[in-house]
């Protein structure tokens, strides 16, 4: 077993789904964003988190592509939130067909969700869907606290910290869950693979803050700097307004208050306060802090050691992307 067998066997699990047929505005929207790819993050975590105390993986096939369509659902509402053009380099939903469809499509995908679930045992059932009502509550709440920041002159480290925590990476964490729950692990286990997630899933984010900012434009995948022109309040933007002083501070503050810009000169400006506040190496210490407390939860579970290594070896590969 391997990621790519792993990939592999989802993607055509996906293939042959079956959402529906009539109306037929109402399903091809679905089959259109579920065939753009991705990752596949979130289904191939549970299957790793099955695969750490049982081998026959295929056994929490319907599981895990449950967490993909519920992901995608995410998706295509945020979105339409966000009026965003593009998704995957293809336009998003609402773009090709139009909003209302956009949020009935949606609508059957979390429907569809549901339904992978119940394939589950009776056994681990009303555990699984309690788990899963409890992580999708919390998507919505970190999308709303997101959208509230956007309108709010001042965030908390802690309060984006949770934000992100909820928006992100409590589905990691339910994944990999659901997994070790389906595969009948204890909840010891269970609550150690949610924990790895949900902590790693924080540091991907952050992560994703700094290559926002700092990452090779030609491998990063789409414009650096994205997250300054936008003054969206990330980590980075919130610990630089709490350390500026002075004209430091003075300066930050009128890039922010810009409407008409140039955006390469904002980008730079930017960077360069930041770099001048050291922000760089305090998202990087508080990203490694959430990476060793989630490999730590990971090594404590008591598990096929081949499995738990494959996991391992695939969280600290996505660690390493360029930054």
């Amino acid at each position: 077993m391997d990621i790519k067998t792993l990939q592999a066997d989802i993607n055509q699990a996906l293939d042959e789904l079956n959402y529906g047929d009539h109306p037929k505005e109402l399903y091809e929207p679905i089959r259109y964003i579920m065939s753009l790819g991705g990752k596949r993050m979130r289904p191939l975590l549970a299957l790793l988190g099955y695969s750490l105390f049982e081998s026959d993986y295929q056994k929490a096939m319907k599981a895990a592509l449950a967490v993909e369509v519920f992901h995608n659902f995410t998706l295509v509402h945020d979105d339409i939130m966000d009026e965003a053009p593009l998704r995957r380099g293809k336009p998003t939903i609402h773009e090709k067909w139009n909003a209302n469809t956009g949020i009935l499509s949606g609508d059957v995908m979390l429907v569809q969700a549901y339904e992978l679930l119940l394939d589950i045992d009776n056994q681990h059932l009303k555990r699984v869907i309690r788990k899963f009502n409890r992580c999708a509550a919390e998507v919505c709440e970190g999308q709303q606290l997101d959208m509230n920041f956007e309108t709010r002159d001042q965030v908390e480290e802690a309060e984006y910290l949770d934000m992100i925590r909820l928006k992100t990476a409590v589905l990691l964490g339910y994944s990999l869950e659901l997994g070790g729950i389906v595969a009948n692990a204890s909840e010891a286990s269970t609550d150690l693979l949610n924990g790895f997630g949900v902590n790693v899933g924080v540091g991907f984010q952050l992560m994703d803050d700094l290559l926002d900012v700092y990452a090779d434009a030609a491998k990063f995948g789409k414009q650096v700097g994205g997250d300054i022109i936008a003054n969206k309040k990330t980590f980075l933007l919130i610990n630089a307004l709490k350390r500026a002083k002075g004209k430091t501070k003075e300066s930050l503050e009128h890039w922010l208050s810009l409407t008409d810009f140039n955006k390469s000169e904002k980008v730079q400006a930017v960077t360069e306060i930041y770099n001048e506040l050291e922000i760089k190496s305090l998202t990087e210490t508080k990203m490694n802090q959430y990476f060793d407390t989630g490999l730590d939860q990971l090594a404590a579970i008591e598990a096929r050691e081949d499995a738990k290594n494959l996991l391992r070896n695939f969280t600290v590969q996505l660690m390493k992307r360029d930054r």
